[in-house]
């Protein structure tokens, strides 16, 4: 019998979509009944369900063929059979009641129930229209009719401020990457170095003109917080992106836009709206809540663009919704 292997990302997806579910799981009543359907396995007494896998197989958002699909569902059955016997063992030992794991409980439940809220109201986010699309792509030649694809040499450091001076002198007079290089090894400056190859659309939108305005052999600075990369365009190809070709990806980035607003209005509804008391140490929020962290979004930021890169955090972040 062929054993079917499926990518170890989707695989991954899968393992993370049960693992709140698991912890609910543990906090079940014998009472509890699962849905009539159709039954997928059975595991001593209890049922897993071909709604549970599909549940699961939802939740990866990847588009599967058929094949693809009966493949993952066939892992994912063997994942949620392995997290059963696990919480049967967990149930027998009676973890459901202790203190950790009732918190942990009680945490996933909140968590899902907030993504729930937030989901339902970013469905209402409207589709973007054909003129803001058409806009979005005559805004941004150097994302589509310009667009570039770039061969980058990068040197990433936290440089104090006094090295920080010395090296923009440095790099004014440098003719190549390679003398900054030397001088940073000079004063003992340590440094990581990489070499990537982005396409326009995976670098972000506030530094990707100066990119585009960039020929090939030039170095530039991008600062962020607390690094410092020194770049080097070593080279450069034209890959223009018609408008046609573009406009499922200028939707999409449109989309996401439109919800991240929505989500920060209703945050900032939901504030305003409810009195909230800082307590002791906290009596004084120490930043504002617009400034929460992007694993705070409730799944509405970008998704990362390309993989194996290791450009500074100051271009990670950026326009990989578009890609």
């Amino acid at each position: 019998m062929t054993k079917h292997v499926y990518p170890d990302r989707i695989v991954r997806a899968a393992l993370l979509a049960v693992a709140p579910l698991f912890l609910i799981a543990c906090g079940k009543g014998d009472g509890d009944k699962k849905p009539a359907t159709q039954v997928a396995a059975k595991v001593g007494k209890e049922e897993i369900s071909v709604h549970q896998i599909n549940n699961v197989l939802e939740r990866t958002r990847q588009p599967l063929t058929p094949e693809q699909s009966k493949a993952a569902s066939r892992q994912i059955l063997e994942g949620l059979i392995d997290q059963e016997l696990l919480v049967q063992q967990a149930a027998e030992k009676k973890l459901d009641r202790d203190p950790k794991v009732m918190q942990s409980i009680e945490a996933a439940k909140r968590e899902l129930l907030a993504r729930a809220y937030l989901d339902q109201v970013l469905s209402a986010a409207p589709p973007p229209t054909a003129d803001e699309a058409k806009e979005f792509y005559a805004k941004h030649p150097e994302l589509f009719s310009e667009r570039r694809i770039y061969n980058i040499n990068e040197l990433i450091l936290q440089p104090t401020q006094d090295q920080a001076r010395k090296l923009s002198e440095v790099i004014g007079k440098a003719k190549s990457i390679s003398e900054v290089v030397d001088w940073l090894k000079a004063e003992n400056i340590r440094y990581n170095a990489n070499t990537v190859t982005r396409p326009a659309e995976s670098i972000p939108l506030e530094v990707l003109p100066q990119f585009h305005k960039m020929k090939d052999g030039q170095i530039a600075v991008i600062r962020s917080q607390n690094t410092v990369s020194i770049v080097q365009l070593a080279a450069s190809r034209s890959q223009p992106l018609d408008e046609q070709a573009a406009k499922p990806l200028i939707d999409q980035y449109l989309l996401n836009q439109k919800r991240a607003k929505l989500r920060t209005d209703e945050l900032k509804r939901l504030r305003e709206a409810t009195k909230v008391e800082y307590m002791g140490e906290f009596t004084a929020p120490a930043a504002s809540p617009a400034q929460a962290s992007p694993a705070q979004s409730g799944g509405v930021s970008t998704p990362p663009a390309g993989d194996g890169s290791k450009l500074d955090s100051s271009i990670e972040k950026g326009l990989s919704g578009i890609k």
